[in-house]
Protein backbone atom coordinates (compact mmCIF):
# COMPACT_ATOMS: atom_id res chain seq x y z
CA UNK A 1 0.00 0.00 0.00
CA UNK A 2 1.22 3.51 -0.79
CA UNK A 3 2.29 5.47 2.25
CA UNK A 4 0.49 8.80 2.35
CA UNK A 5 1.39 11.75 4.46
CA UNK A 6 -1.40 12.97 6.73
CA UNK A 7 -1.68 16.03 4.49
CA UNK A 8 -2.07 13.89 1.37
CA UNK A 9 -4.67 11.71 3.05
CA UNK A 10 -6.65 14.77 4.16
CA UNK A 11 -6.43 16.33 0.69
CA UNK A 12 -7.57 13.13 -1.02
CA UNK A 13 -10.41 12.64 1.46
CA UNK A 14 -11.51 16.23 0.88
CA UNK A 15 -11.40 15.74 -2.89
CA UNK A 16 -13.45 12.54 -2.63
CA UNK A 17 -15.98 14.31 -0.41
CA UNK A 18 -16.30 17.22 -2.85
CA UNK A 19 -16.84 14.70 -5.65
CA UNK A 20 -19.54 12.95 -3.59
CA UNK A 21 -21.31 16.28 -3.04
CA UNK A 22 -21.09 17.10 -6.77
CA UNK A 23 -22.47 13.66 -7.61
CA UNK A 24 -25.37 14.05 -5.17
CA UNK A 25 -26.03 17.53 -6.55
CA UNK A 26 -26.18 16.18 -10.08
CA UNK A 27 -28.49 13.36 -8.92
CA UNK A 28 -31.20 15.41 -7.25
CA UNK A 29 -33.62 12.77 -8.57
CA UNK A 30 -32.26 10.41 -5.91
CA UNK A 31 -34.38 11.05 -2.85
CA UNK A 32 -32.97 11.10 0.67
CA UNK A 33 -35.32 8.31 1.77
CA UNK A 34 -33.97 6.10 -1.00
CA UNK A 35 -30.40 6.85 0.08
CA UNK A 36 -31.33 5.99 3.67
CA UNK A 37 -33.00 2.76 2.63
CA UNK A 38 -30.11 1.69 0.46
CA UNK A 39 -27.03 3.05 2.20
CA UNK A 40 -28.13 4.00 5.71
CA UNK A 41 -27.26 7.68 5.28
CA UNK A 42 -28.51 10.65 3.28
CA UNK A 43 -27.69 14.28 2.56
CA UNK A 44 -29.05 15.29 5.98
CA UNK A 45 -26.71 12.81 7.66
CA UNK A 46 -23.79 14.34 5.75
CA UNK A 47 -24.81 17.82 6.89
CA UNK A 48 -25.10 16.62 10.49
CA UNK A 49 -21.63 15.05 10.34
CA UNK A 50 -20.21 18.21 8.75
CA UNK A 51 -21.76 20.38 11.45
CA UNK A 52 -20.50 18.10 14.22
CA UNK A 53 -16.96 18.23 12.79
CA UNK A 54 -17.13 22.03 12.64
CA UNK A 55 -18.36 22.32 16.22
CA UNK A 56 -15.68 19.89 17.43
CA UNK A 57 -13.14 22.22 15.82
CA UNK A 58 -14.67 25.20 17.64
CA UNK A 59 -16.57 26.59 14.65
CA UNK A 60 -20.21 27.34 15.55
CA UNK A 61 -21.83 26.07 12.36
CA UNK A 62 -25.61 25.85 12.64
CA UNK A 63 -27.82 23.10 11.26
CA UNK A 64 -29.21 25.16 8.37
CA UNK A 65 -25.75 26.49 7.48
CA UNK A 66 -24.37 22.95 7.32
CA UNK A 67 -27.32 21.80 5.22
CA UNK A 68 -26.80 24.66 2.76
CA UNK A 69 -23.15 23.63 2.36
CA UNK A 70 -24.15 20.02 1.61
CA UNK A 71 -27.16 20.79 -0.59
CA UNK A 72 -25.51 23.71 -2.39
CA UNK A 73 -28.49 25.90 -1.53
CA UNK A 74 -30.82 26.49 1.40
CA UNK A 75 -32.42 23.19 2.42
CA UNK A 76 -35.98 24.49 2.00
CA UNK A 77 -35.22 25.58 -1.58
CA UNK A 78 -33.78 22.14 -2.38
CA UNK A 79 -36.87 20.47 -0.88
CA UNK A 80 -39.23 22.64 -2.92
CA UNK A 81 -37.31 21.97 -6.13
CA UNK A 82 -36.43 18.30 -5.71
CA UNK A 83 -38.19 16.42 -2.95
CA UNK A 84 -41.04 14.18 -3.97
CA UNK A 85 -43.58 12.34 -1.86
CA UNK A 86 -42.10 9.03 -0.77
CA UNK A 87 -43.88 5.94 -1.96
CA UNK A 88 -45.61 3.75 0.63
CA UNK A 89 -42.96 1.09 -0.09
CA UNK A 90 -40.11 3.54 0.58
CA UNK A 91 -41.77 4.75 3.77
CA UNK A 92 -42.30 1.19 5.02
CA UNK A 93 -38.69 0.26 4.24
CA UNK A 94 -37.49 3.36 6.08
CA UNK A 95 -39.52 2.47 9.16
CA UNK A 96 -38.07 -1.05 9.15
CA UNK A 97 -34.46 0.06 8.59
CA UNK A 98 -34.07 3.49 10.15
CA UNK A 99 -31.21 3.88 12.60
CA UNK A 100 -32.07 4.88 16.17
CA UNK A 101 -30.91 8.51 15.65
CA UNK A 102 -33.67 9.02 13.07
CA UNK A 103 -36.51 8.78 15.64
Amino acid sequence: MTDLTPEQQQAFEAAAFRRLLAHLSARSDVQNIDLMNLAGFCRNCLSNWYGEAAREAGVPLGKEEARALIYGMPYEVWREQNQKEASPQSQAAFERNKPPHQD
